[in-house]
């Protein structure tokens, strides 16, 4: 199982006060790292090398060449492992930037369709997709849309399990209590990965990074669980990758279940204390009730 710990500089300790009924007193605090990262795609066109700013997200330091990944390819610019020649920071004359500021080197011969992004592509930790165009947009670069999909069997004792499970591996919000988690499963509950980051989209797109830098999409038979809300950005990134299950701890948007139903795929939310909401169940996964 690969955790995906953040790194040392994902938490900031600093100096609080902290009032109990009518006492206050100073102590030590924990608080998740917040700093901008800025994605940038780098190409040759017509003989000339182009390098362009795709984005600037607020995140939470740490598996950032995941992120690009994730991002890029859950956004339609890449498509496949073999379209990435090599990912670097950026060295820039600020010493403070230097480490967020991230460049993807394409392939030699491949040239992004950036016009098949219709995004604008300014995003922040509580806004995965800002100007979305619409739910046909994603259609136009979903990789694995008409894939052939195998039937599933999920009981309900093992999506009982999930929401525990994904709390015990989640590090960083035990430390702060203010850091989402991304976690991917097999169908019989065990946890694959997980990827943690303040901005609920920036850690799914580490997970799906780390799944694409690994050859593992698509993934079909997997299940991906939420520690928040599931709004439409993030179905929209599970359905780039291919996955047919997503239970979330919190509530879903209507726009989520909507592409749920779009996408087929299996939407659960409110998973918590032995308890769900099916919002949409898929064509081919049968939760089995005993």
């Amino acid at each position: 199982m690969k955790s995906g710990i953040l790194e040392h500089n994902s938490i900031q300790k600093i100096e609080i006060v902290r009032v109990k009924d009518h006492l206050s007193f100073s102590c030590t605090d924990e608080v998740s790292v917040e700093e901008p990262l800025e994605i940038r795609i780098s190409y040759e066109a017509d003989g000339h090398k182009i390098v362009k700013n795709i984005s600037v997200t607020m995140r939470t330091p740490g598996n950032d060449e995941e992120l690009a990944t994730g991002f890029l390819f859950t956004e339609g610019i890449i498509s496949e492992q073999s379209q990435i020649k090599q990912i670097y920071y950026q060295k820039e004359v600020c010493s403070r930037n230097s480490g967020n500021i991230i460049t993807v080197e394409l392939a030699e011969g491949y040239i992004p369709q950036l016009m098949n992004a219709d995004r604008n592509f300014y995003t922040t930790s509580s806004c995965g997709v800002c100007g979305k165009g619409s739910i046909e947009s994603i259609k136009t670069v979903s990789t694995f849309r008409n894939d052939e999909r195998p039937p599933q069997s999920i009981s309900v004792e093992t999506i009982y399990q999930l929401a525990e499970k994904l709390r015990t591996f989640q590090n960083n919000f035990s430390a702060t209590g203010g850091i989402h988690a991304s976690g991917l499963f097999d169908g019989k509950g065990n946890l694959l990965a997980l990827r943690e980051d303040v901005g609920r989209h920036n850690a799914l797109d580490k997970l799906i990074g780390n799944t694409l830098l690994s050859g593992q999409l698509p993934l079909r038979e997997h299940i991906l669980v939420l520690s928040g809300r599931a709004s439409f950005e993030l179905i929209q990134k599970a359905a780039m990758a291919g996955i047919d299950v997503v239970a979330a701890i919190g509530a879903p948007s209507s726009l989520a279940v909507d592409l749920a139903k779009e996408f087929d795929i299996t939407l659960l939310g409110f998973l918590r204390d032995n308890r769900f909401n099916i919002y949409h169940t898929s064509s081919q996964i049968q939760i089995l009730m005993q």
